[in-house]
């Protein structure tokens, strides 16, 4: 695994995912305080971790990445980005820091918040559904998007979360409401990339399970950090699960137990990209840097 490689693709797209966000979320909405509530929480910063592994997938497989790539790549950091004003609301986690800066309800009130919320969601699939990728392809990944946002995805993981607080949960179950609130997006991340690039069915299942094993080391790793971080570090609160008594990693393995479920989950995304190396022989030394995200 290159950490260079992954930085390097990095430093290429981020800045252009940026600059598209901002360029495209000007004249989103002609009510100028819905706007600024909209881009205030999409241009916060953030690692677009998301649109990245979408682009990645597309540069593996030696795809050009047109305007229209772009669009449907990074509509998903819209919905990402709602799910976020959404999981910060004083109803949810009640969080006032995000990425180092005051979250949406501490900024432009719980109302403004919420909307804001409510109007980045179907962006997000106006975006694929105007991308100007065929019309095959918009259908495969609004459908796609849908399943891994709404009540069998992302929504599902946030009710058993918000449910499940000050309950202790079985490892089998934590890992099921961790592949719903986290794993669904970032499963649909790769899953879009398969789509845009138009690979085969044997491929494409191999990288989904790169990415089911991404998003539970992102999870387990997100909990880690929680423990062991500052909030100067993280931008936003830390210590906050084990006090609400929220199903985390480290609170039920302890911290070594989550450390070694993070190594068991980078050793079968490694695993799931030799597959799909082998499946396809294309190289996949990009989608293998992501792992040091987890290692530096």
């Amino acid at each position: 695994m290159n950490s260079q490689q992954l930085a390097d693709f990095e430093a290429t797209w981020v800045p252009r995912i940026n600059t598209y966000l901002d360029e495209n979320l000007r004249t989103v909405s002609d009510r100028a305080d819905l706007t600024a509530a909209m881009r205030y929480s999409v241009l916060a910063g953030g690692k677009r971790l998301r649109p990245l592994l979408s682009l990645a997938v597309l540069a593996t497989f030696d795809c050009s990445i047109t305007a229209a790539e772009l669009r449907a790549s990074t509509a998903l950091e819209l919905l990402h980005t709602y799910s976020l004003i959404h999981d910060d609301l004083p109803a949810m986690d009640n969080d006032p820091l995000r990425r180092g800066q005051p979250t949406s309800h501490v900024k432009f009130g719980e109302d403004l918040a919420i909307l804001a919320g409510d109007a980045l969601q179907p962006l997000a699939f106006q975006w694929l559904a105007d991308s100007g990728l065929t019309a095959d392809k918009v259908a495969q990944l609004t459908l796609g998007l849908a399943q891994a946002a709404g009540p069998q995805g992302m929504v599902a993981g946030q009710v058993a979360d918000v449910k499940s607080t000050g309950q202790q949960l079985a490892l089998p179950a934590l890992q099921h409401l961790h592949r719903q609130k986290t794993g669904a997006l970032i499963h649909y991340a790769v899953l879009a990339g398969t789509i845009q690039a138009a690979v085969d069915a044997t491929t494409q299942q191999a990288l989904t399970e790169f990415g089911d094993a991404f998003g539970l080391a992102f999870q387990i790793y997100d909990d880690i950090l929680d423990v062991t971080s500052t909030p100067a570090q993280l931008g936003k609160a830390t210590h906050k699960d084990a006090g609400e008594e929220k199903n985390t990693y480290p609170v039920l393995l302890g911290l070594g137990g989550a450390k070694a479920a993070l190594k068991a989950a980078l050793a079968t995304a490694t695993a799931a990209l030799d597959r799909a190396e082998a499946a396809s022989q294309t190289d996949m030394t990009l989608l293998a840097s992501f792992l040091t995200y987890f290692t530096n």
